[in-house]
């Protein structure tokens, strides 16, 4: 079973310097019918102004995952990170016990678009900690976030996992799935035809009792989606 959330469905938080589209209730949307999805609990698509960003604010037992999709993140907590992060980069910072940090558009004249996603650890409390790393952007499926970092992948506290997916113009791939897990799909950068549905920039779907993902670009330019596996 799939069941498509439309971007214009989805919530929305406007600050003026920060436009956030929301597939679950947080900030000011609250939404009782998406509040979550397995482990997977905010998924954000952001835009941050130039020159603004998120002052010094705390996070306690919360996976957070970043994606930049344009743009530069500059990223401080008081575990003494300093970091900045570019597309193709992903950070995970694990809040553990407690952390505070800050995330700035790097840039005093273009704006900074980054995907936000938390996801509830299956532990809490421990020592803080901040993973990142470039990955390339290949066609197919590449694993970013698993549950041990095999490979070179961003460790997570979770039974999960969260792969890119690239698909170039007129192209096709397919993917197999355990029926008995769910799997989260955001679209990044559409359209794709996902089982003979039709989904756009920002589109996302929960996905159940499926053994198998047909994905089918019709258009002359590349597609990029997030894929979540979750219990």
């Amino acid at each position: 079973m799939i069941e498509v959330r439309k971007s214009d469905d989805r919530g929305l938080n406007d600050w003026g310097w920060l436009t956030s589209r929301n597939t679950f209730s947080v900030g000011n949307y609250y939404d009782p019918n998406h509040m979550g999805y397995s482990s997977l609990r905010v998924l954000n698509d952001d835009l941050v102004s130039a020159g603004t960003g998120f002052p010094s604010h705390p996070h306690k037992d919360m996976e957070i995952i970043s994606m930049v999709i344009a743009g530069k993140i500059e990223h401080k907590d008081n575990q003494g990170n300093v970091r900045s992060l570019s597309p193709g980069e992903f950070q995970l910072m694990s809040a553990g016990k407690g952390i505070v940090h800050s995330e700035y558009n790097g840039s005093s004249d273009d704006d900074l678009r980054f995907i936000q996603i938390w996801i509830e650890p299956n532990t809490t409390g421990g020592t803080p900690s901040y993973q990142q790393r470039a990955f390339r952007p290949k066609q197919g499926i590449t694993a970013i976030v698993t549950p041990d970092g095999a490979n070179e992948t961003l460790k997570i506290k979770q039974d999960m996992t969260l792969s890119q997916l690239i698909l170039n113009g007129q192209g096709s791939l397919s993917m197999s799935l355990d029926p008995n897990r769910r799997a989260y799909l955001q679209i990044i950068e559409g359209p794709v035809t996902l089982n003979g549905l039709l989904l756009q920039n920002g589109d996302g779907a929960k996905i159940t009792s499926e053994s198998k993902l047909d994905f089918q670009n019709n258009s002359d330019s590349n597609i990029k989606a997030l894929i979540f596996s979750l219990t």
